[in-house]
């Protein structure tokens, strides 16, 4: 009797609660945060042009929420003749599908609309557009090595530059300092030909940041000079 009275006492489990042997599967905790968040954390769409940010950013953020292996596959789904098991593998993933294809751009989504699984989805996604990354890298590369000051404020041209390098790193690569550096000289017109000779010439090499005040600093010594040779005599 006592032993029937302590029993009766414990919290009953979901499945006296619900009267079901197999119960609903329940969506956890972190993937809700993930699915109601990550149009969030990933306030930009994905788009040809930033693939390997993107890519990076839901890495991180399914990794953060302990979701990443439905991305790489290394989560295998149960069979299917543990239907509980499947049941819940099978939400789970759908969900994280639903929660991809709100951070896809319309011009992509029809790539991996049909996608039977999210590690489908990361697989069309890394076949289809990891060449156009490529791609793009060259062009932006080739883009800064031809890129020229002519008629720009320094301000202009260093930004232009910038903007350059930073869609670089977005598309997944990287240029060297020094690279930025040599490129930043070879764009700049005659005038300046003293200013590229110092700084090549020089002992100690000047980071981006150094080099970019001493440009804005030539250029007022450049406009000045060039104001004096138009100067009445």
């Amino acid at each position: 009797m006592g032993d029937q009275d302590s029993a009766s006492s414990l919290p009953p489990s979901s499945t006296a609660i619900t009267g079901n042997p197999n119960p609903e599967p329940v969506i956890p905790a972190s993937l809700k945060f993930l699915i109601t968040n990550i149009k969030n954390l990933l306030p930009h769409p994905l788009t040809t042009d930033n693939y390997a940010i993107w890519r990076t950013q839901i890495l991180q953020q399914f990794s953060a929420t302990g979701y990443v292996a439905h991305l790489t596959g290394d989560v295998s789904p149960p069979l299917a003749d543990n239907q509980p098991a499947y049941t819940a593998w099978k939400l789970v993933d759908s969900t994280l599908i639903s929660a991809l294809f709100s951070t896809i751009s319309p011009s992509i989504l029809p790539y991996v609309i049909n996608a039977y699984s999210a590690s489908d989805v990361w697989l069309i996604l890394e076949r289809r557009l990891q060449s156009s990354c490529r791609s793009r890298v060259l062009q932006l590369k080739n883009e800064l090595h031809h890129l020229q000051m002519k008629n720009l404020s320094m301000q202009q041209y260093l930004t232009q530059v910038k903007t350059i390098v930073d869609n670089i790193a977005a598309s997944g690569s990287k240029v060297d300092p020094e690279d930025i550096i040599l490129y930043t000289l070879n764009g700049l017109p005659a005038a300046y030909n003293s200013f590229k000779t110092y700084i090549r010439n020089s002992s100690v090499l000047a980071d981006l940041d150094s080099l970019y005040s001493l440009l804005c600093s030539e250029e007022i010594y450049v406009n000045q000079k060039y104001s004096h040779s138009l100067a009445p005599r």
